[in-house]
């Protein structure tokens, strides 16, 4: 019964990520830019995650100042680059298109991670990163029309959102060997929102900051798809393995293609919506080399 509602967790939090398009396309009808949407909701998620620490648990907010270069790469180098790169996307292509593309972020992982950690590139591996590609090439529709039929700006950025949030992990994977999920967490959109301030220049933005609606789906997309998000995918995570927990999550590009059908009037092709399914798998079996690896040593344990 507790694995059951841990996956439930996990589900509802893949689905409330799949939410994001929905408010960042609302914030756009307000006139509002990538960047200025990314600072809302950095902004947004630290002040509800500093609340929620100071009720729950204090001890989350102990840092050491010399580690401020780990929250630099996880908050500012991957959260608030691959905001940005994902909002642009959004704006350039379409909701569905932009959360697929998002999900190239595990080939670039598994890319990096041969460079930095001298990890093999298996045969799972190699077709994984087929897949994605494939998948991709459908998705922006190379194939079958032989000629992209969305903008260039748009497939860049997209891509790039999946560097950036790739990132996140090679970043993170150093920060949690000394700090807290929540710890980790509360600092990068810390860091995230400090850069992002005033780099948005939010003093010259000051007149929209009046309407009350922006003030709503500012605090939907900070709360529902990052904060609330983050806290169902954690609580999952103490009964479900990492890996079985990554396949539920492509439940997110799911949500987001259903969200722009409703919404927004957006319509795949059937080519694109193969293209889909190959990203989803290539992710599936990446996970699926994770947990071989936890069967293994799971059998090593019981038989010592």
């Amino acid at each position: 019964m507790l694995i059951r509602w841990a996956y439930l967790a996990i589900a509802a939090g893949a689905a409330l990520w799949g939410t994001i398009g929905l408010f960042v396309q609302e914030l756009y009808s307000l006139g509002l830019t990538p960047l200025q949407v990314v600072t809302l909701r950095v902004s947004c998620a630290v002040s509800f995650l500093l609340i929620y620490s100071l009720f729950v648990n204090r001890q989350w907010l102990r840092v050491q100042l010399k580690d401020s270069p780990l929250f630099i790469g996880t908050g500012i180098i991957s959260i608030v680059f691959f905001n940005w790169c994902f909002f642009v996307a959004i704006q350039e292509t379409s909701i569905s298109v932009a959360a697929i593309l998002l999900y190239t972020a595990p080939a670039f992982v598994l890319i990096l991670s041969r460079f930095l950690f001298k990890e093999l590139l298996t045969a799972r591996k190699v077709l994984s990163l087929i897949l994605t590609l494939f998948g991709c090439i459908l998705v922006v529709e190379l194939l079958p029309n032989g000629s992209m039929t969305m903008t260039t700006v748009g497939i860049i950025a997209g891509l790039g959102s999946g560097l950036f949030y790739g990132l996140y992990s090679i970043f993170g994977k150093f920060a949690l060997r000394k700090y807290h999920p929540m710890t980790v967490t509360i600092y990068t959109f810390l860091f995230a929102a400090l850069f992002t301030l005033p780099v948005s220049q939010v003093w010259t933005w000051i007149g929209h900051l009046n309407d009350v609606k922006l003030w709503i789906y500012a605090g939907s997309l900070g709360l529902f798809p990052t904060v609330l998000a983050f806290i169902f995918y954690t609580k999952g995570l103490k009964q479900v393995e990492a890996g079985k927990a990554s396949i539920v999550a492509t439940l997110e590009p799911v949500v987001a293609a259903f969200i722009g059908m409703i919404f927004y009037s957006e319509i795949l092709t059937l080519w694109q919506y193969l293209g889909v399914v190959c990203v989803i798998f290539s992710v599936i079996i990446v996970q699926n080399i994770s947990l071989t690896k936890w069967l293994e040593k799971r059998r090593v344990k019981q038989s010592a």
